[in-house]
């Protein structure tokens, strides 16, 4: 029977888990780098952190969640739902293991971790997901400020933002969360946006009882919704047009005063960047104490930030909201396949993998959120169980024939040339984006639907693949 070490203890590699021991495979070890499980939802604990995809449609499919106290649930109850799927499952990860390196050698991998400990499996499953590494913007004298500075994903608890002159740095999916929670403590809060965001309305609700009696069809009924979004962002203009249009009349409800409505209309085709849902970052930006700034930031300086008019924003702390390094795949481990090549050097003009979860020359390796497996409109919950499914059936081929799977050069490069081919067409590449690396390369998202994704995955085909003797 096959080992598998399974590095990241989030959605997808306790995913991976789960999907192994149920189909028999008990020689399963999950390690990781932090204290809990949970990923992203682990890291977030900014005030506000929550999910902006329903909780039916954003869970295991084989461990419904009846108890869910809201349909856009907090990060808090996100985090415990994974803990009890875990431990319903016995899945029981290694945690403070922090994997550096990753070499194949002889048929096997060999994991290299912090602590100096070398770890053998014959399949390496890394899980560690697009938004696990901070981004801190490249700002001159980001240094020398004096004050209290920090990430929105390392938030710190211990500094009291009550009475503060607070900065934010970012108009992303975590600002317009955590914004609206601490305005009401500041004493003034300055909102720094290069871009402004698409946000609509969000259909958030306590679930009742007899609501959540009908969480099964709610997920059906958002997976169908989520599936129509996908044509706006693959170019159908009725959609796109329709979302739009959505978006402007949120603003206009919301935002009556003409000059800062001014500043909140996006200059982008809408899709483009992450389209966002919330009912109270408007309201918080009307009010006395906070300033929307839209003067591009030109330096940080002891006192505070400086903008490209000349003022100085002098304020006591910078939080910035400036989202992840999701191109950074799998950084900083290091990690060899055959012949010693480099994954990181494989990738210096854009990461790719086969499906998003193979790389040619790296066999038994199998990437979970991995290259161009992000949404921009669906549950990447699902995407990561057709990937959990998908490398079940690696597993049981590696197991059957007693060899090693290393996907086909020619398959991964058809695939990958399908894929940039049809991302060439959507409304990512109309704008700049964490979607896309320094190259302007699509890296992150999937150009289809997550029904496509599931009938590509649906049956992994030997013939995609060449075996590596043991």
């Amino acid at each position: 029977m096959p080992s598998v070490l399974v590095i990241g203890a989030g959605f997808g590699g306790i995913g991976v888990a789960i999907e192994l021991r149920r189909a028999g495979y008990t020689d399963v070890t999950v390690v990781e780098k932090a204290d809990d499980l949970g990923g992203v939802w682990r890291e977030n604990t900014y005030p506000g952190a929550g999910c902006d995809i329903p909780s039916p449609y954003y869970s295991y499919s084989y461990a419904p969640n009846p108890g869910w106290p809201m349909r856009f649930s907090l990060r808090s109850d996100i985090l415990a739902y994974l803990r009890r799927v875990a431990d319903r499952f016995g899945i029981r990860p290694r945690y403070g293991v922090e994997v550096t390196a990753a070499e194949f050698e002889r048929g096997r991998w060999r994991v290299h971790t912090a602590s100096g400990e070398v770890l053998t499996a014959d399949v390496l499953v890394p899980a560690v997901g697009q938004l696990s590494r901070p981004a801190m913007p490249d700002i001159p004298g980001a240094s020398t400020f004096t004050g209290h500075s920090f990430h929105s994903a390392r938030w710190d608890h211990d500094y009291d933002l009550t009475g503060r002159r607070v900065a934010v740095i970012g108009t992303g999916a975590s600002a317009i969360q955590f914004v609206p929670c601490i305005q009401p403590s500041a004493a003034r809060l300055t909102v720094f946006q290069r871009t402004a965001p698409y946000l609509v309305p969000k259909p958030d609700t306590r679930y009742r009882p007899w609501q959540r009696r009908l969480l099964p069809l709610e997920r059906a009924f958002f997976w169908a919704l989520c599936e129509v979004g996908v044509l706006g962002l693959k170019g159908n203009r009725v959609v796109t047009a329709a979302v739009e249009r959505i978006a402007l009349r949120h603003l206009r409800r919301q935002v009556p005063e003409p000059e800062l409505r001014a500043k909140l209309i996006p200059d982008y085709r809408i899709g483009c960047k992450r389209v966002l849902f919330s009912n109270d970052y408007f309201p918080a930006l009307r009010q006395p104490n906070v300033h929307l700034e839209t003067a591009p930031i030109t330096a940080i300086t002891p006192a505070g930030v400086r903008t490209a008019d000349g003022v100085e924003h002098e304020v006591d702390v910078i939080i910035y909201g400036t989202g992840f390094r999701a191109t950074d795949f799998l950084a900083p481990i290091e990690v060899r396949g055959l012949g010693g090549r480099s994954l990181a050097e494989e990738w210096t003009d854009g990461a790719r993998a086969y499906l998003g979860m193979t790389v040619p020359g790296f066999p038994n390796m199998f990437l979970v959120y991995g290259p161009n497996t992000n949404l921009g409109s669906g549950s990447i919950v699902f995407m990561l169980e057709r990937q959990a499914r998908y490398i079940r059936q690696a597993v049981e081929r590696i197991a059957a024939e007693q060899s090693c799977l290393d996907v086909r050069p020619e398959v991964a490069e058809r695939f990958d040339s399908e894929l940039q081919g049809r991302l060439g067409g959507t409304t990512w590449t109309m704008c700049r984006s964490w979607y896309r690396d320094g190259t302007g390369r699509v890296t992150t998202n999937w150009p289809g639907s997550v029904s496509e994704y599931h009938r590509r995955t649906r049956s992994l085909d030997p013939m995609a693949f060449e075996r590596v003797a043991r």
